[in-house]
């Protein structure tokens, strides 16, 4: 019986897929360990069922809300769980206001509060508030006993918030290597440049389509594909225009969602893998980890946590944010050299299976939140 006492029992309020954004995916991965010292139950955060809809507001939105309080309430109670573990939005008005009713109804039943930032940037926002709106920001989110971030490059939100305790649990997952068929090109075939992320501005999308027409252009034997929803029309239309006129659209394929089988076989049937984000909320990149299990060289940006995954010159290439003609010299390099291939994405591998195992996620978060 003392032994069961020490268990923690922790309600888990967060999104599971859908959408498969990076967020719900950890959730997912974290409710499914197996742990010792820590019991999870889950409330299902739904407001969101696919990447267009994330940071909307809209009045379905606004019952879901009621219906997750209700739920987290029943869940204190009915499960007698003494943590609330809870992913921050990222700095968008909409889902900070709904954290704001969130958290401002929920949190004062538990014991411990545990944010985990999934999201990094939301302790910027608390300036601009202004009002009676600042007292329910710290309501909501200020002095957690412990906060959780991806990587030591993202910002220190749980300082800024008053945190007791920050710690840096990078993200993992299973390995599926060897789930499907792999594949690279071969002398004479053309390259797979690979992209995978929801389809906006800031996930680099179109300064990737730049560097593309720019190594066509110069000779480079390469195709794209892109994984991933169009969010945003206007920047479809640009990029549809900037391949068209280059007469590059059949060069080019726009794959939509993937999951499952489909997704693990476009990582393990790439021969590079592209990442140029510079996206708001960015904090680790889960994709590149994706991409570095199947043994793929990545080139990617110097934002937020993603240098915490790549090693730059050893697993692929870091280049600044919005920079085209650095990234295509970046993939160019990897395009004319299939040994830096290879050895490249054998580093990436190799870290993959030291640092960002499921494994050791699972191990990871254990330790942090049974210390509570």
């Amino acid at each position: 019986m003392a032994e069961k006492a020490l268990v923690k029992r922790v309600l888990v309020v967060g999104q599971t897929p859908p959408p498969h954004g990076g967020q719900a995916i950890m959730i997912e991965r974290l409710l499914k360990g197996s742990f010792t010292q820590m019991e999870l139950f889950h409330v299902r955060m739904a407001f969101s069922e696919d990447m267009e809809s994330v940071g909307k507001a809209g009045l379905r939105k606004v019952w879901v809300l009621i219906r997750t309080i209700l739920a987290v309430w029943v869940g204190r109670f009915r499960f007698r769980t003494t943590i609330l573990y809870y992913p921050p939005a990222g700095p968008n008005r909409v889902p900070v206001l709904r954290d704001l009713a969130l958290l401002g109804a929920t949190r004062f039943l538990f014991r411990h509060t545990v944010f985990h930032f999934h999201a990094g940037g939301v302790s910027t926002y608390r300036e601009q508030f202004g009002g009676w709106l600042r007292p329910l920001f710290d309501l909501a989110y200020g002095r957690p006993d412990l906060t959780i971030r991806t990587a030591p490059q993202n910002p220190d939100d749980g300082a800024a918030l008053g945190t007791r305790r920050d710690v840096v649990v990078p993200n993992g997952m299973e390995d599926k290597r060897g789930s499907v068929e792999e594949h690279s090109a071969g002398p004479g075939e053309p390259l797979v440049l690979l992209f995978t992320g929801v389809l906006v501005r800031s996930k680099g999308i179109r300064v990737l389509i730049e560097a593309f027409i720019n190594l066509c252009q110069q000779g480079a034997q390469l195709n794209l594909r892109v994984m991933g929803r169009w969010a945003d029309a206007t920047l479809r239309a640009e990029c549809e225009t900037l391949l068209g006129e280059a007469g590059l659209l059949d060069r080019v394929v726009f794959l939509g969602v993937l999951d499952g089988l489909e997704k693990e076989r476009e990582f393990a049937q790439c021969d590079i893998f592209c990442f140029p984000s510079y996206f708001e909320a960015e904090s680790f990149g889960l994709v590149l980890v994706e991409a570095m299990q199947y043994a793929k060289p990545v080139v990617s940006t110097r934002w937020r946590g993603i240098p915490s995954v790549v090693q730059d010159g050893v697993s692929g290439y870091l280049v600044e944010v919005r920079d085209s003609g650095a990234l295509a010299e970046r993939i160019s390099r990897l395009v004319k050299d299939p040994l830096a291939r290879h050895q490249m994405g054998s580093a990436g591998r190799r870290i993959f299976e030291e640092r960002f195992t499921l494994k050791a996620f699972h191990r990871a978060m254990e330790e942090a939140i049974a210390a509570l």
